[in-house]
């Protein structure tokens, strides 16, 4: 279940005053979920600011161990759509400046390839829905994140746009057949994903409920979107699971705290 909280309160984990995460949400449907989960687990808090909601970001990441930068339907360049927008670039450069890991997901790893540099194009062959296989990168091999994701790794899609062009300096790290740009690092601390690591069966249903016929209008199959995330679940928990616990211990580690105790993922 997506992961809430209320304006300016941080959701604290049972290990009490631990490093602070702000969670930017730009949509209802797409909160931290499954990742949330795991960072709590790891012993961070998440600040969940529903910006979507016109709840006010901070100005800056003062107080703040690390930035997770959520999914939504918007263009990373459609101020109009989502005028919170600019805030959240900003944000994403004082992160990657000052090396506060930062982990951007599907329109979060757009904004932070776009606000870097780089640039976001609308897929010509339609949205990218569903389970697909990934491939591993060279870089990937010593990535503290992303470094223990297997050859062939399944992750769930849903996005109808994506990075066409990557920022200078940028790393590339996990690829697939239909979409290059799965998985990427800039600088020494910030990732950006455009893939969902955070969902499960329940939540892309929701999306195909809202999307579906847009997406049939495409070509593709929400329903056929939905069963394979069902299937593919096991695996996409341990996976996922597992890489937002490596990137929870590099906000804890960077925040100068002990390491967590693992809790068996």
């Amino acid at each position: 279940m997506p992961i809430r909280s209320e304006v300016g309160t941080a959701i604290r984990s049972e290990v009490g005053a631990a490093p602070a995460v702000l969670v930017v949400e730009h949509e209802q449907e797409a909160g931290p979920g499954l990742v949330g989960e795991h960072l709590l687990h790891t012993g961070l808090r998440l600040d969940v600011v529903r910006a979507w909601r016109g709840e006010a970001l901070p100005r800056s990441l003062r107080g703040h161990a690390g930035l997770l930068v959520l999914g939504g339907a918007a263009n990373c360049e459609d101020d109009l759509a989502a005028p919170w927008l600019p805030r959240v670039r900003a944000l994403v450069r004082e992160a990657v400046a000052d090396e506060v890991p930062l982990l951007g997901i599907c329109l979060g790893g757009q904004i932070l390839a776009h606000a870097l540099g780089g640039s976001v194009t609308r897929r010509p062959q339609g949205p990218e829905v569903g389970v697909v296989p990934l491939r591993r990168l060279p870089a990937a091999t010593t990535d503290p994140v992303l470094g223990g994701v297997p050859d062939g790794a399944l992750a769930a899609q849903w996005h109808w746009d994506e990075i066409d062009r990557l920022p200078p300096g940028a790393v590339p790290l996990l690829t697939g057949d239909d979409c290059p740009v799965q998985a990427f690092r800039a600088g020494n601390t910030a990732w950006g994903v455009q893939f969902h690591p955070e969902v499960d069966a329940g939540t892309v249903a929701e999306w195909a409920a809202g999307d579906g016929d847009d997406v049939r209008a495409a070509g593709g199959s929400p329903e056929a979107a939905v069963a394979s995330v069902r299937r593919a679940e096991p695996a996409l928990r341990t996976v996922w699971g597992a890489v937002a616990e490596a990137w929870g211990t590099v906000v804890r580690a960077r925040a100068g705290a002990a390491p967590a105790r693992r809790h068996g993922y």
